[in-house]
């Protein structure tokens, strides 16, 4: 049952399980938490993205530890009639709401097409749920696709402040909310210490760094790499990289060895099973996104849900996700000095220990429960007009 509303009936239309990655874990938390709260329908893809479009090895997610949901998977990215039969799916269920993951104008075609015959065939709100109103890496499409699927909704759930401007770029006095990225706290099972989480990984004592995700320019790996030079004058400090390189690892490699550090980095070049990520987390002191760009991200979410420290840029939704010198510090983005002080003052001035009280407070902010009841509170306001 809702929170001090009437029962609700949702139709969740993004990916999940057998799909991996962070939108289908987000899909997937928002489809149990509202569960518990009202009937939710989850339409699924029974293809996500072409094969020639993804860079990755796989789309599908081959942890021994699944996040699924119950699904549909109707919707074939490639197929138009599918999109339509996805909308007649969604309006025989007779939703309160149509709440539809939003995060590439390649689906802006299937998405529009869905959520017309929805609207049209039942008294739906639609609410688009943004992870990136536009994509990292623009082409000159983007925000034609954007406007024509954006056209569909009733109002907007946004991540970040620079995102909320973004869509009113594109579509003005569009109702909108924002709402942080909540918690990935799904990862953590207890298993590990910190010395246990090393020995697993196969790392030793010292300061460690962690790196996670997958690997694409707009993230800033290489200003973290050239970094560790300077911090390792202070402090004798590891950088783990662990995720999938969907840009060619060969100039990150380089990059290594030219500035002598083939000891003090490791690369763990594939996407981590569930299953792995809190080993990860545990082993580490802190957690660094060196990003160039940003609109929000589930990464600093997952250090949060661990009660890792983070030193993030000032780009994007990221300084949104930390309490300075709370959770972690912000730096300046393409700086590699700025970087490695905010490193060497965390391991040096014991920030680890003063930051460790503050978790729980973030837990509870960044909640998948607040984050539902923020969507409830839009649709009351787009039920008032």
């Amino acid at each position: 049952m809702t929170r001090g509303t009437e029962h609700r009936r949702y139709c969740l239309v993004g990916p999940t399980y057998p799909y991996r990655g962070g939108i289908s874990h987000y899909n997937t938390c928002l489809i149990r938490e509202l569960s518990a709260r009202g009937e939710v329908l989850a339409i699924n893809f029974s293809r996500l993205y072409p094969n020639f479009l993804f860079p990755g090895k796989t789309q599908l997610d081959e942890s021994a530890r699944p996040l699924a949901a119950e699904s549909r998977r109707l919707v074939d990215s490639l197929n138009p009639f599918t999109w339509i039969r996805a909308g007649f799916a969604a309006a025989r269920f007779r939703p309160d709401a149509v709440l539809v993951q939003w995060w590439h104008p390649f689906f802006a075609p299937a998405m529009a097409a869905l959520c017309a015959v929805a609207r049209a065939r039942s008294r739906a709100a639609v609410v688009f749920i943004c992870h990136n109103v536009l994509p990292h890496e623009r082409s000159f499409v983007d925000a034609a696709l954007a406007r024509a699927a954006f056209a569909t909704a009733d109002a907007f759930v946004v991540q970040s402040g620079e995102d909320r401007e973004t869509l009113s770029r594109l579509r003005r006095r569009s109702p909108a909310i924002v709402h942080p990225h909540p918690i990935y706290d799904f990862f953590a099972s207890g298993g590990h210490t910190r010395e246990s989480a090393r020995a697993a990984i196969g790392e030793g004592a010292g300061p460690l760094i962690l790196f996670f995700g997958y690997v694409r320019g707009y993230k800033g790996l290489r200003y973290l790499i050239e970094a560790m030079p300077v911090l390792r004058e202070r402090v004798p400090a590891r950088l783990l990289v662990v995720g999938e390189f969907y840009d060619d690892p060969a100039p990150y490699e380089e990059l290594v060895g030219k500035l002598g550090l083939a000891d003090a980095v490791r690369f763990v070049n594939r996407y981590v099973g569930n299953e792995e990520v809190e080993g990860f987390f545990a082993a580490s002191d802190l957690v660094v996104l060196p990003y160039v760009s940003a609109t929000q991200s589930g990464i600093v979410q997952i250090a949060i849900a661990f009660d890792r420290p983070a030193v993030v840029t000032d780009v994007g939704g990221l300084p949104e996700a930390i309490v300075p010198e709370r959770t972690g510090f912000v730096v300046p983005p393409r700086d590699p000095a700025a970087l490695a002080a905010a490193m060497a003052r965390f391991f040096e001035e014991g920030w680890a220990a003063r930051m460790a009280p503050h978790f729980a407070a973030e837990k509870r902010r960044f909640s998948w429960s607040a984050m539902a009841d923020a969507v409830e509170g839009l649709l009351d306001a787009v039920r008032r007009g």
